[in-house]
């Protein structure tokens, strides 16, 4: 149960603020928020579940005691990718599909090398599990992609961006750093 609550809360505070939040904020103006949502599951559990195996695999390769300094600095790299932002470069515009398949495409290539993704691989290299990490990270994307469509089509204006920002990343250093310590 650790495995699951550490992955959904790590991957939601890493998506708030991300490219590819700002990408379901995008799409939840043009498509209906179901569709939206529906994509979103079907590119992160793809994606997700590439990056927990990926993680998963690590381990058996590289020694433990390495993945655990290597997770908690990246996670203190990811906080600080959080206080710089991401911008979203068209990728709402480019593809022709049906609207389902538009988010997933270009959900699943904009989470591609994404601090979510790269912290999946940090979770699953930490936990040493799949099927937790993997149903943790997928649910707290959704989460935080959720809070985005809704705050992309009504409360834009009332959420304080940089607040969440800068409440994020310090969540992720005081991980990091955590990792590195205890």
């Amino acid at each position: 149960m650790t495995a699951f609550l550490a992955s959904l809360a790590i991957v939601f505070l890493a998506e708030m603020g991300d490219k590819t939040q700002l990408l379901a904020m995008a799409f939840a103006t043009r498509f209906r928020w179901q569709t939206v949502l529906l994509g979103v599951f079907a590119a992160t559990a793809a994606n997700h579940l590439f990056a927990v195996v990926v993680g998963n695999y690590l381990t058996n390769i590289v020694p433990l005691s390495y993945i655990k300094i290597a997770a908690a600095i990246s996670f203190i790299l990811f906080g600080l990718w959080t206080l710089r932002g991401d911008e979203l470069d068209d990728e709402d515009k480019k593809y022709n599909f049906s609207p389902f398949w538009t988010v997933t495409i270009a959900f699943f290539i904009a989470e591609m090398g994404d601090k979510t993704q790269l912290a999946t691989v940090a979770l699953a290299a930490e936990f040493h599990t799949v099927m937790p990490v993997w149903m943790g990270t997928t649910t707290g994307m959704l989460i935080a992609d959720a809070v985005g469509i809704i705050a992309g089509i009504v409360l834009h204006k009332k959420i304080p961006e940089k607040q969440i920002k800068w409440f994020a990343a310090l969540v992720f250093i005081g991980f990091g750093l955590w990792g590195l310590f205890v």
